[in-house]
């Protein structure tokens, strides 16, 4: 099926800045809640956001097999598990309807008063429900140099990195979407010197530039989704901050790797870009540096050229821009990184989420974490407001954007924001 929806050329009728991260050849998916309180699903374009539950009642998407009310929910699962056929078919109506030749909504001022919101005019949620949750750990550059931290430099990696794409089974139930801020984790931790735990607010917390994706129902249980397929069971990505206290984490972490330190709150941006939508900005990844194994080879360009960036924001001050990184330096791909989970007879569903793991970059300026930036704290990162971080502040915003570009023509995430507030008091509840 074409993907007419990436046509570089269409324009939209509505309004669309210059580098907007939403032109008309994006169409993400998210859930939002309207100036009516009504929750729907929507998509977005420029500036403007649409109720794809109105749109559907209004009977535009008349002749794509949808049932009536799978817009009128308020998370994407059911939509996702329709199967990326219909999702590309969605898509690419979205695009006729919107584009600057077509008339019919666009001359219709009570179907646009129904359907059109600003976006000071919604709240947007939790895209999907998110059964279970993967954190992996893919990119070399981060992947080495936590090794050279912490173990030998001349051995960094660990004898599996470079067979298998290691990951972990992180806790659903704290990803939050953009905007909603997190509190100082508790925990225990082992002091410097000591050789007997104490509890208390971390004092390592970090972010985690990541990326994640969202799956769609993929296989039945004992069945392999085989590498050439993988990424047929793939909607679309998110940007991600996978929240880490690193005190905790490194007193825990021994013999089952992650836990309190990363199930505390992990961000994710609201909009869901498609996999479709990033098609135009494919590129060929990091080379194998060593043979993989026959289920793991994959075949064509594996990757995905997104410019990343993040942002510390103190309180009642200007952000800085702390690291520039790119998802193209990720070693394993998405499809191997799907491929390997189900290697065991897995089954994945409709809203299953899978991060990246840290995505750092061949420079110190492309660093996808404050371990790394400020090399365990000892290299301090100077913000614009003269203060310095070895790791995040009380109070801080932690700011993530990407975005493709590419003769022309910009797809982006919009921007993961989450402001750390001091450690919980339920006094003041």
């Amino acid at each position: 099926m074409p993907l007419s929806a990436n046509n570089p050329d269409r324009k939209s009728w509505l309004h669309v800045d210059k580098n907007s991260d939403f032109p008309i050849q994006n169409i993400p998916f998210g859930v939002f809640l309207t100036r009516d309180d009504i929750i729907t699903i929507g998509t977005r374009i420029g500036d403007t956001a649409i109720d794809l539950g109105a749109l559907h009642q209004l009977g535009y998407f008349e002749g794509i097999p949808l049932t009536d009310d799978i817009f009128l929910q308020d998370t994407l699962n059911d939509f996702i598990a329709d199967g990326r056929k219909t999702w590309r078919l969605v898509r690419n109506r979205i695009a006729q309807i919107f584009d600057i030749e077509n008339d019919e909504l666009k001359g219709n001022t009570k179907h646009k008063e129904t359907v059109l919101f600003r976006l000071d005019e919604i709240e947007m949620q939790l895209p999907v429900q998110i059964g279970d949750y993967t954190d992996f750990y893919s990119s070399i550059e981060h992947a080495t140099n936590v090794g050279t931290m912490f173990r030998d430099p001349d051995n960094a990696l660990l004898p599996n990195w470079l067979h298998i794409p290691v990951g972990y089974h992180g806790r659903s139930s704290s990803i939050i979407p953009s905007g909603i801020p997190v509190h100082r984790p508790q925990g225990q931790t082992l002091p410097a010197g000591a050789t007997e735990p104490v509890y208390g607010p971390s004092k390592l917390v970090d972010f985690e530039l990541e990326m994640a994706f969202i799956t769609t129902d993929a296989n039945d249980l004992g069945e392999p989704i085989p590498i050439e397929e993988a990424e047929e069971y793939i909607f679309g990505l998110v940007l991600f901050n996978d929240w880490s206290a690193r005190d905790i984490q490194k007193w825990e972490y021994v013999p089952l790797g992650p836990f309190l330190a990363k199930s505390f709150a992990s961000s994710i941006s609201p909009w869901i870009v498609t996999l479709d939508a990033l098609e135009p900005y494919r590129v060929e990844g990091p080379k194998p540096l060593k043979k993989q194994l026959d289920y793991l080879k994959q075949k064509g360009k594996k990757s995905f050229d997104i410019n990343l960036e993040v942002s510390i924001q103190p309180e009642k001050a200007k952000e800085t821009v702390i690291s520039r990184s790119n998802f193209k330096y990720m070693y394993w791909s998405m499809a191997q990184q799907l491929t390997h989970h189900t290697i065991n007879g897995c089954p994945i569903n409709s809203g299953d989420m899978m991060g990246s793991g840290t995505i750092s970059g061949p420079t110190p300026d492309t660093y996808g974490s404050m371990l790394e930036l400020s090399w365990r704290g000892e290299k301090p990162v100077k913000l614009n407001n003269g203060t310095e971080r070895k790791f995040i502040n009380d109070n801080d915003t932690v700011i993530m954007r990407g975005y493709c570009e590419k003769d022309g023509t910009r797809i982006g995430f919009g921007e993961v924001s989450t402001k750390l507030l001091p450690v919980f008091n339920s006094k003041k509840k």
